[in-house]
């Protein structure tokens, strides 16, 4: 029978989780977001003119996955990839800013910073604008980010890799990782062959379907799909996030499960898969078992969708969604 998560479940979790040490390795990026209003169209094009009225910046990326972890109190080190310019230095002081240990982030001096500028204008995005280079990272560079890994690898709860296809994830780098008894990733379909031997994937439903060639129309082809994925990479277990159908759980000792979205309102999925991966890891890295940390990531991204943006939950806001009766 599959354990339901219950309050107490999902308490005993959290109380955990300012215990452990989860690394979170991958493609680093900064979110810079310039809100405004629009009232006119410029003279000069028809495009709109915003009044700007804020301006801030955000961790995104596999960023985005340390602040979900640091939301639930964990201990967090990065592992990733900066360039040598100022928005290396924002990076590294939003990663300070929510206490996490940045001495694996490292500078490469011929790449840039990765940002995302987004203009949004009465909660509507108008345009983004990427700085960004996606080539794979030189010998040299690959080499020292992975000897960081491994020599502090073995000593977190947890690693996870959260791929972006920005350049930084690699083979040396998902090896000396396993050195840690638990590691996750959010694979991108371009670069699923290197994650072979892990403990878990968590890929959504078209990634899957681009991953394994198998389109998914059903419950069986979802099925045929998770235990290819397993097939292929030799994990322990597949988490298919499929937006508002919820999500699925294939396991390599015959686990299954499929749980409905809980979300209340859709507002904006950015940022929802790295919730997942984030909750995932912390609460397998808590003991839970997978089918509970499976809910408990489901709860979570029921919460973040709600809001505008890459967004985190709060341990009160994902207890809430458990159980919305008076706590």
């Amino acid at each position: 029978m599959t354990p339901a998560l219950m309050v107490p479940d999902a308490r005993t979790l959290f109380d955990r989780a300012g215990r452990l040490r989860i690394m979170v390795v991958g493609d680093l990026m900064v979110d810079e977001w310039i809100w405004g209003t629009v009232t006119r169209i410029s003279p000069e094009a028809p495009v709109p003119v915003v009044a700007v009225v804020d301006h801030s910046f955000t961790l995104g990326g596999a960023g985005n996955v340390a602040n979900n972890l640091r939301a639930l109190r964990a201990q967090v080190i990065f592992v990733g990839a900066v360039g040598d310019d100022a928005f290396a230095d924002q990076v590294r002081n939003l990663l300070r800013g929510e206490e996490v240990d940045d001495s694996g982030v490292f500078t490469i001096v011929d790449r840039p910073t990765t940002r995302k500028t987004r203009i949004v204008a009465h909660s509507q995005q108008v345009v983004r604008a990427d700085w960004e280079s996606t080539a794979v990272l030189e010998a040299a560079d690959r080499h020292r980010i992975a000897e960081f890994v491994r020599e502090r690898a073995a000593r977190c709860d947890a690693v996870i890799l959260s791929d972006y296809a920005k350049g930084l994830l690699c083979r040396e780098i998902v090896e000396a990782a396993s050195r840690c008894r638990l590691v996750l990733a959010d694979p991108k379909p371009q670069n699923v062959a290197l994650y072979n031997g892990i403990t878990c994937v968590a890929p959504n439903a078209a990634e899957v379907a681009t991953m394994t060639g198998i389109a998914i129309r059903d419950d069986a082809d979802l099925e045929r799909s998770g235990l290819r994925l397993i097939e292929m990479l030799g994990c322990r277990y597949a988490v298919i996030t499929r937006g508002e159908h919820g999500m699925a759980l294939f396991g390599k000792a015959g686990e299954r499960l499929q749980i409905p979205s809980v979300a209340r309102t859709v507002y904006d999925v950015s940022g929802a898969g790295d919730t997942v991966t984030a909750v995932l890891g912390l609460a397998l890295a808590g003991g839970a078992p997978i089918e509970q940390a499976m809910q408990l990531a489901n709860f979570a991204a029921g919460v973040v969708v709600e809001k505008l943006g890459t967004a985190t939950a709060s341990p009160d806001e994902i207890l809430a969604l458990v159980d919305p009766a008076p706590q």
